[in-house]
């Protein structure tokens, strides 16, 4: 479904480590907005819902709801760094077209 590389672990674990309560998964959320029509939410989760994809991930969960889950099949998040700026990154076999700030894209 969705591939994480070892940099997007990390930085994930990273922020789950600063948190000061305990966190059930990192949801990955497609929404409408972005330059492209549709955009990528990020946000780490005390609960997960009932209807969640749960995908394990290293000591990660994923939580993808109904909506999301074909939007991101085949997608790799990564986590990159650099003097402009650092941030995740993702690569959408799905994504007819794409902005590019790379958080946007349409179908």
């Amino acid at each position: 479904m969705i591939t994480l590389t070892e940099n997007a672990q990390a930085a994930i674990n990273r922020f789950m480590s600063n948190m000061n309560k305990p966190i059930a998964g990192l949801r990955i959320r497609v929404e409408g907005g972005g330059c492209s029509g549709l955009k990528y939410s990020l946000k780490l989760e005390e609960v997960a819902e009932d209807d969640d994809m749960q995908i394990g991930c290293g000591p990660l969960t994923l939580l993808i709801d109904a909506q999301s889950a074909p939007l991101l099949d085949g997608v790799v998040m990564d986590f990159l760094e650099g003097v402009e700026g650092s941030g995740f990154t993702f690569s959408n076999p799905n994504a007819s077209k794409s902005c590019s700030c790379g958080k946007s894209f349409a179908c």
